[in-house]
């Protein structure tokens, strides 16, 4: 009987991650978060204040594996995202198909996971006032099969919905780099045309993420193979936000005006960082 009035509830609350979510600071302020935070370490920078008299689209880079800083970050309190940035409401922005997961969906929606979905952030934008931050993890799955340890190479030049969206709405764009978060995890790269590449980007069209061939370390010996991530050191930096003036209907030009201005204020970003999160002068951020 509880199965089924779960599965009754959960069928009339689905539209729940499209129209504003459902956020518990009870789960966000859990202590095993803190524990999670602890095993890299996970730390949060802010390089500028976020009025909550605005609205937010925070471009996340990179995807890594399993985008483990931005959980931490944007739906957990672990690293004081609340005290760091008062006032401002994070809105992490995720696959759809997770909320179809019983019980699952119930702990993301806590969290501040919502759908990234277009009628899902419009919903945020428009609809829930201000204060508001939604966080879009920009490269999505498919940069996951191409993040490798030591290197900073992102999928955004052709990534630019979520410029569109934060113009529909007037939303200044705010960049943020997780240095350390290609690091947790070694993952064997498929040379493109192959057919496990084939066989990756086939998967992720269709199950919308993608499955990546990875090794981290054993359970107990941290010198033993396994699929625990390697206790890898994860700085996420804000970065300051990009003014932006609403256009209910964006032309193209004003999309790749804001979209080069993002890359711009982006890789200044990891350029003033990099030295201070524990790479060399000569790191490169590269793009595609």
């Amino acid at each position: 009987p509880l199965v089924a009035l779960y599965l009754a509830w959960m069928a009339t609350d689905r539209n729940t991650p499209e129209r504003g979510g459902r956020r518990s600071q009870w789960i966000r302020g859990w202590k095993m978060w803190r524990y999670l935070r602890d095993y890299f370490p996970i730390s949060l920078v802010k390089t500028a204040d976020l009025n909550p008299e605005k609205n937010y689209v925070i471009g996340y880079h990179p995807h890594g594996i399993m985008c483990i800083s931005a959980f931490c970050n944007f739906c957990t309190e672990a690293t004081d995202f609340s005290k760091i940035f008062p006032g401002i409401t994070p809105h992490q922005a995720t696959l759809n198909g997770l909320f179809y997961f019983p019980l699952y969906r119930d702990y993301i929606l806590g969290g501040g996971g919502r759908s990234v979905s277009r009628s899902s952030l419009n919903h945020i934008l428009s609809k829930s006032g201000t204060g508001n931050a939604v966080v879009v993890v920009v490269g999505g799955a498919a940069e996951s099969m191409t993040g490798r340890r030591g290197e900073h190479s992102l999928l955004l030049k052709n990534r630019k919905g979520f410029i569109r969206i934060a113009l529909m709405h007037g939303a200044d764009l705010v960049p943020v780099y997780s240095f350390g978060e290609n690091d947790i995890f070694d993952q064997v790269i498929f040379r493109p045309g192959s057919w496990m590449n084939h066989f990756q980007v086939t998967f992720q069209k269709y199950m919308g993420f993608a499955p990546c061939f990875l090794k981290g370390r054993g359970l107990v010996f941290s010198g033993s193979w396994g699929l625990m991530p390697y206790a890898k050191p994860i700085v996420t930096v804000v970065g300051e936000p990009i003014p932006v003036t609403q256009s209910p209907n964006p032309s193209e030009e004003e999309v790749d005006r804001y979209h080069a201005e993002y890359v711009e204020a982006l890789i200044g970003l990891f350029n003033k960082y990099k030295v201070r999160c524990g790479l060399s002068e000569e790191a490169e951020l590269t793009l595609y």
